[in-house]
């Protein structure tokens, strides 16, 4: 119950309730870019003075191993499953938004442990950014393969029917008489051009380098450098206005969870089950591998945040020129619509609660 009297979640509430009223309540989008700049700094910061106090330690090496682990499993088990569900692509858009992360509900949980009392481990802001970039590679290797597949026996079949002979009086169609059937979704004509493809290491450039994790990874060197000192100096920015600043960027959130709530609710049944079960799972997934590497409490509850969140903004940016065959109406609107509310409002205290009973 605590949890939804916070002040930054009641204030995400309230803007889905201004949006689902059709309000014209709007934070500009100057405005939006530069909260979400504002909480990667000072979250990257805290992350940074963490670090300097603690050092490299074990503890912090199977940490980041559990997080690469958990990034790679999640979208393998979700294709596995929707693949059964919805086209190969969209299975396989849907299996990299979920296997990715969700920048602002790992900011919220960390919030959520400091309310707690409980202090975060900087690494853990390394372990999100590396948490990135698995589900997208194996979203679009899955994605290459499908076109191979689907290519494969179009290709052939022309080169069938170009080697047999042409009767001399074969009768000459007219294309008006031919009936033409509207393609398929996910078929190609065999001499369109396919998508460009993405090399692994593009992703992972386009990871490390976008501005929002740079900004991260810049500010954790930054407070590594500056240590207690550079704490200090930045407690009024990184720390007291951090809450303040989370509140209204989720309000923003929630205006934009209403807008795009439709979209998600146009969802098949067995999708939308898979947008509300599968948190929860993928964070008991994470909680039998935190328990079993022995991590801290702080450090289990935060891979069980991350192995439950779903990217909304990274994944469907890259997906749009990689997988154009996926629906962006799905992977978008299940991963925002629905999974990104119910991990804010719910799934963060229940996560806390398992944690805390398992590893506490």
């Amino acid at each position: 119950m605590q949890n939804f009297l916070d002040p930054a979640i009641l204030f995400f509430v309230f803007g889905v309730i201004a949006g689902a009223l059709r309000s014209n309540l709007e934070i500009p989008a100057p405005i939006a870019k530069f909260l979400s700049l504002y909480l990667l700094m000072a979250l990257g910061l805290k992350g940074g003075f963490a670090l300097a106090a603690s050092g490299l330690t074990l503890e912090i090496l199977l940490s980041l191993l559990a997080a690469m682990l958990m990034a790679i499993l999640v979208p393998l088990l979700g294709y596995a499953l929707l693949r059964h569900k919805v086209s190969g692509f969209d299975a396989a858009a849907l299996a990299a938004s979920y296997g990715s992360v969700s920048a602002v509900t790992f900011v919220t949980a960390i919030q959520s442990l400091e309310d707690s009392g409980l202090r975060a481990g900087g690494h853990m802001a390394m372990a999100m950014v590396l948490m990135e970039s698995p589900a997208i590679i194996v979203a679009i290797v899955i994605g290459n393969a499908l076109r191979k597949a689907r290519n494969a026996p179009s290709r052939a079949s022309a080169t069938v029917a170009a080697m047999e002979p042409v009767p001399a009086t074969a009768p000459v169609l007219s294309t008006a008489s031919v009936p033409v059937r509207a393609p398929d979704r996910d078929t190609t004509p065999v001499n369109a051009p396919n998508p460009k493809p993405h090399s692994i290491g593009a992703v992972l450039h386009e990871s490390f380098t976008s501005g929002a994790h740079l900004l991260l990874l810049g500010s954790m060197l930054v407070g590594l450098l500056s240590g207690e000192s550079g704490k200090s100096t930045m407690q009024p920015f990184s720390s007291d206005l951090f809450k303040g600043m989370l509140a209204f960027f989720l309000l923003d959130m929630g205006l934009m969870v209403a807008r795009n709530f439709g979209d998600a609710r146009k969802a098949p049944a067995a999708l939308l089950g898979y947008a509300v079960l599968a948190p929860f799972v993928h964070a008991g997934m994470a909680l039998a591998l935190a328990r079993a590497l022995g991590l801290t409490l702080s450090d289990g509850f935060l891979l069980m945040v991350l192995s439950a969140s779903a990217s909304y903004i990274v994944v469907p940016a890259v997906l749009r020129d990689a997988i154009p065959e996926a629906n962006p109406a799905i992977y978008f609107g299940l991963s925002l619509g629905i999974t990104f509310p119910l991990n804010i409002l719910l799934g963060i205290p229940v996560y806390s609660a398992a944690a805390r009973a398992l590893l506490g």
